[in-house]
């Protein structure tokens, strides 16, 4: 029960909201409760709710529990502290969309309700339902995502089963459930088709040991972790057949930024002729942004890097570069995983993921 209670990033409930503490994983399972804007926005900085997804959701759920502990008189009360509460949120993390996507939906729902005349009562009812329709949803699109991606991954295959390579996080820990790459290594195990999957650990901060492990393991699939700097190697000797990973960020050209090391694995997996797939529901694609070189690349503390588990094995004085995430160019990928489907590049070999989303959205 506890375990896969320990698979539920987040809890919303007639209790309230409460998130896993990501940071504790795996040895310990400890729910922080999230009772205002504040909470949530501590819980995204500090990092003990990591994944575009999760975050998104997390300062979603926050919306009404804040809303309730100011106590607003009148509709206009509402949206003025509404506003700054979204606007405070969006400060938390920089380089993942889905966080301003819902934060930017929200602020225009509110906008409306505001201007229909709706009562406080009954803003807040709709601000808590959205944001639990959001965890509903993020497990729906993550269930098509790993169809998609298992089908198109078993496709290159000839249906034969298949070692696959990931890295970071993106499961059921980095979602509302399921998860997004994780998804589709999933659903290549629910159809018998894994043949073994093979994680990173995820330097510096170690997602793949702390939390993909602890999801396969639950899960009992076939799986081996290997240090960031084994990829190339095994990419060479294991026969892999494909290469999948999740997205905080995919702009127009299908440039994607994503957890600090994907690019290498990109560049690794291409001169080795193995597929490079992203996982991404459309709540993780911004064609607001034509490239990658426009994506806001997030620095982490270099103690995040210098200290592990709280013991610094590094001399004093030292320091060090944190970049949190890469950008991993299109031409590099070679489908990215919608819940619509996967979208490939034009026969000029680049992406338009405006012309693909508009086309889905019909």
């Amino acid at each position: 029960g506890t375990l896969t209670m320990a698979l539920q990033a987040i809890i919303s409930d007639a209790a309230g909201v409460r998130v896993l503490d990501q940071l504790l994983l795996p040895s310990t399972s400890k729910y922080v409760e999230v009772n205002k804007a504040e909470d949530a926005w501590t819980c995204i900085r500090e990092m003990k709710v990591r994944g575009a997804p999760a975050i998104a959701i997390v300062a979603a759920l926050s919306l009404a529990p804040e809303l309730v502990s100011k106590q607003v008189a009148s509709a206009s009360e509402l949206l003025e502290h509404f506003l700054k509460s979204t606007a405070y949120l969006r400060t938390s993390r920089p380089t993942a969309v889905n966080l301003f996507t819902t934060m930017d939906n929200f602020d225009a729902l509110v906008r409306s309700l505001v201007s229909e005349g709706k009562s406080c009562e009954e803003i807040l009812q709709r601000i808590k339902s959205e944001a639990d329709g959001m965890l509903v949803k993020d497990v729906q699109d993550n269930t098509a995502v790993g169809k998609f991606g298992a089908e198109a991954i078993l496709a290159r295959s000839g249906g034969q089963a298949v070692r696959v390579l990931t890295h970071c996080n993106t499961g059921s820990l980095a979602t509302g459930g399921y998860g997004t790459a994780l998804g589709i290594v999933r659903s290549l195990a629910a159809a018998g088709k894994l043949d073994h999957v093979f994680f990173t650990e995820t330097r510096p901060y170690n997602q793949g040991a702390r939390l993909t492990a602890f999801e396969l393991v639950h899960d009992k699939l076939p799986c081996t972790m290997i240090a960031d700097s084994m990829a190339a190697l095994l990419l060479q000797r294991r026969g892999l057949g494909a290469v999948v990973v999740g997205a905080d960020r995919v702009v127009r050209n299908g440039d994607t930024a994503n957890k600090i090391g994907t690019y290498m694995l990109a560049l690794c997996a291409k001169h080795h002729g193995v597929p490079f797939f992203v996982a991404a529901p459309s709540t993780s694609i911004d064609v607001s942004r034509a490239t990658g070189e426009e994506i806001h690349i997030e620095e982490r503390p270099a103690d995040e890097l210098l200290v592990t588990n709280g013991v610094r094995a590094t001399p004093l004085g030292l320091n060090a570069w944190n970049p949190s995430f890469d950008v991993t160019p299109g031409v590099l990928i070679a489908g990215i995983v919608t819940e619509f489907g996967v979208a490939l590049p034009g026969p000029d070999g680049k992406y338009d993921m405006a012309a693909y989303l508009a086309e889905h959205r019909k």
